[in-house]
């Protein structure tokens, strides 16, 4: 009797090592499966792209590395060693932004920019922050992070800061510092 109840625990220990075995196998595949799906359909090194409207140069992006997820649920296009992006306004004016990384969201058309963010323009205006929103559609910059705002009038800091694209309009909240009136 003894000899059956050991053969039958050695069995029973070889049967359940298989199972894990494989087990481990197929959790592996499917680890692949879910990696493999969320691979950019695109991948583009030192890009100068060029934006166009009308036959007229709406913004220009310069960055060394493009990924695209053009084929999943929600597409995004990621840039994750940074952008330099000038907009031209109807009059030429420009407006330049600079990030150490950011995503482009297709469905919403929003550009997240994060890692020491700076925007200026030829004003002599800028925005220094570690995250900034830029909704496209709109030309709205937004951000509820800490940012520095720095023009010919004066310095001032805050939290919570939205704004055009040209400084035009601007909205800020908890602001301090010191500017010169007109």
């Amino acid at each position: 009797m003894k000899s059956l109840t050991k053969n039958s625990v050695i069995i029973l220990f070889a049967f359940f090592g298989f199972t894990i075995t494989s087990c481990e196998s197929n959790f592996r595949d499917v680890q692949k499966m879910g990696f493999a799906e969320f691979s950019p359909s695109g991948d583009a090194d030192d890009i100068n792209l060029k934006y166009t409207d009308s036959g007229r140069i709406t913004a220009n992006l310069i960055s060394p590395k493009m990924l695209d997820y053009a084929t999943v649920a929600y597409p995004f296009t990621e840039f994750p060693k940074g952008i330099h992006l000038t907009l031209f306004d109807k009059n030429g004016k420009q407006t330049y932004i600079d990030a150490k990384y950011a995503v482009s969201h297709k469905n919403t058309n929003l550009i997240d920019l994060q890692n020491t963010v700076k925007i200026s323009n030829q004003n002599g205006e800028m925005l220094e922050t570690e995250q900034l929103y830029y909704d496209q559609k709109s030309e709205w910059f937004f951000t509820e992070k800490k940012f520095k705002f720095t023009s010919p009038k004066g310095v001032s800091y805050g939290e919570g800061i939205d704004f055009s694209k040209d400084f035009k309009k601007v909205n800020s909240q908890k602001i301090s510092g010191e500017i010169q009136s007109e």
